[in-house]
């Protein structure tokens, strides 16, 4: 955000004082509410705005704290945000990055921990990430925000309660590469 003025953060509580999880805080701290947007609870709503600024030029970071309700923005995800290049013949981009979080919790119950990745990586013109530790969330994150392409990056929330070393300098790790731990 230092780097670039046309990111911005939005979603519903990203610049509330618990900041998704605690993720948004700092952000909001520091470049106040003309760059983190709390937005009122419409998921196809604010992800069609996400869109239209992004198609427009600028670089929103969208926040829905479940990835479940993902699924109540899949007309503007699917038909605009993912077909914009291939609509406009490759000319025109949609750099539009959206942070869900997954992962079961206490009360959680069937409409907040499911899995959608397998989904969302079967449509044309959309990329999905999985972080698996903090070092691989900060850099997923900044490589979506430098794409041309929408981003879907989900967040375990796991990962959230760890406490590794993530170095403060800026990084990417690369999108589309997977990550060989151990041979086998």
């Amino acid at each position: 955000m230092e780097k670039n003025p046309d990111v911005y953060v939005m979603g519903c509580g990203v610049a509330d004082a618990e900041g998704i999880f605690g993720t948004t805080i700092a952000a909001a701290r520091r470049f106040g509410e003309d760059r983190v947007m709390s937005v009122p609870l419409s998921e196809n709503a604010i992800t069609g705005i996400g869109i239209g600024s992004a198609i427009m030029g600028k670089r929103p970071v969208m926040v829905h704290a479940r990835n479940d309700f993902l699924l109540l923005a899949m007309d503007q995800i699917v038909n605009h945000g993912a077909k914009w290049k291939f609509m406009s013949g490759g000319r025109l981009n949609c750099p539009l990055v959206i942070r869900a979080i997954v992962g079961r919790g206490w009360g959680q119950a069937a409409q907040h921990s499911q899995s959608l990745q397998s989904l969302f990586s079967h449509i044309p013109g959309l990329k999905i990430a999985l972080p698996a530790s903090a070092y691989d969330a900060k850099g997923l994150l900044l490589a979506a925000i430098n794409d041309a392409d929408p981003v879907i990056l989900i967040e375990h929330r796991l990962l959230y309660e760890t406490t590794t070393h993530v170095p403060y300098d800026s990084y990417t790790v690369p999108l589309g590469k997977g990550q060989v731990v151990r041979s086998g």
